[in-house]
């Protein structure tokens, strides 16, 4: 079951002797909070990949997939993923991509009027994750641009828009505004 917001995360976490270092909206998700396109939790796949053409972000092609497997972290086009197949731990799919190798989404114009709140996730060539959320709207070209120029992420993907939610303690950010589907989180462990 979706936890559908950060408090419930929380509340679960605590429970568990466990605390959020940081989580942030992990991808799209339908009304009932499932999530759309690919989505593997502790090794098993919970929602199978998505080619289908479709209207909306998620289906801006090329879309694609953040993961982590045996404890590295990648982000990789749809299509890659599925021809190199990686022993995903944990995987969300969503989109578009935001830096394809090295690229920005082709699709991106430097003039867009298409402004939104947006978060994503990027890896750097040292194997870093980094997610960042603006802080106000900005169109794709511009948060893409951030994740290649100044992080250096050589793939980096959009996980969602004007929903973008993050929690982030360390800097007293704890966003309310939506229902929540997939959530990604960085757990910290409650001495004994």
């Amino acid at each position: 079951m979706p936890f559908g917001n950060f408090d419930s995360l929380s509340l679960q976490l605590w429970k568990e002797r466990h605390y959020p270092v940081f989580a942030m909206n992990g991808g799209m998700y339908h009304y009932d909070l499932s999530p759309v396109g690919l989505f593997v939790e502790n090794g098993i796949e919970r929602q199978p990949i998505s080619t289908r053409a479709g209207w909306g972000n998620f289906h801006l092609l090329p879309n694609g997939v953040f993961y982590v497997a045996g404890g590295k972290p990648g982000v990789m086009e749809t299509q890659a993923y599925i021809r190199e197949k990686p022993k995903a731990d944990y995987a969300t799919q969503s989109g578009p991509m935001l830096v394809i190798d090295g690229k920005l989404h082709p699709r991106f114009l430097p003039d867009s009027d298409s402004l939104k709140i947006r978060n994503g996730v990027g890896v750097d060539a040292e194997g870093r994750v980094h997610f960042a959320i603006s802080r106000g709207p900005v169109n794709f070209y511009a948060f893409a641009s951030l994740f290649r120029d100044e992080l250096g992420c050589g793939n980096a993907l959009y996980l969602d828009g004007t929903i973008s939610s993050a929690l982030i303690p360390s800097m007293g950010r704890r966003d309310r505004f939506f229902p929540l589907g997939p959530i990604i989180a960085v757990i910290g462990t409650i001495p004994q």
